[in-house]
């Protein structure tokens, strides 16, 4: 996969052949950030990171750390390899999603990309609400299949739901 845009623009990261997660698609991480705009200065945090494709290209956007969070050993490998890569630096931590959100800082960006049907995704989002900084944004990657969370706005992209929530 290649980043988009920025200051990585056309570089690759790469992923694992067969892996468990699936890649957030090139044309639906297009369109979430020109939705989001411009990062600059933000500190960026990438639940169920995977290939850590989102964090990248937030970095490569502007965003001034990143925090990748994935329970599988060999995506977390992966990430530290893509971002050694990149000349990125970023804090990569393997460990699970929920366990990390009881006690973690506040980030003004949060990805959150899980397995489809797995998560139980409005604890997920309340999770993430709770760590985001006033004015901060979480950004949820779900089935269009599961069930609409009120307060965010959707965007669709075929199978693919994004769910955008600001903390006020």
């Amino acid at each position: 996969m290649k980043i988009l845009s920025g200051l990585y623009k056309s570089r690759s990261v790469k992923t694992i052949q067969n892996a468990s997660y699936r890649p957030t698609a090139s044309r639906v991480r297009k369109s979430l950030f020109d939705i989001l705009g411009p990062l600059n200065g933000l500190d960026i945090l990438d639940l169920f990171a995977g290939s850590g494709i989102l964090g990248f290209e937030a970095m490569s956007r502007g965003g001034s750390f990143v925090t990748f969070i994935e329970n599988n050993a060999s995506s977390a490998l992966l990430i530290q390899q893509n971002a050694a890569a990149l000349g990125v630096e970023c804090s990569v931590r393997k460990t699970d999603v929920i366990d990390y959100l009881q006690s973690c800082p506040q980030f003004d960006l949060i990805f959150a990309d899980p397995p489809y049907g797995k998560i139980e995704l409005q604890s997920l989002v309340e999770l993430c609400l709770i760590n985001l900084n006033n004015g901060g944004r979480l950004v949820l990657e779900s089935s269009k299949h599961d069930a609409e969370l009120s307060g965010g706005k959707i965007k669709q992209y075929g199978d693919t739901r994004l769910t955008f929530f600001t903390h006020e």
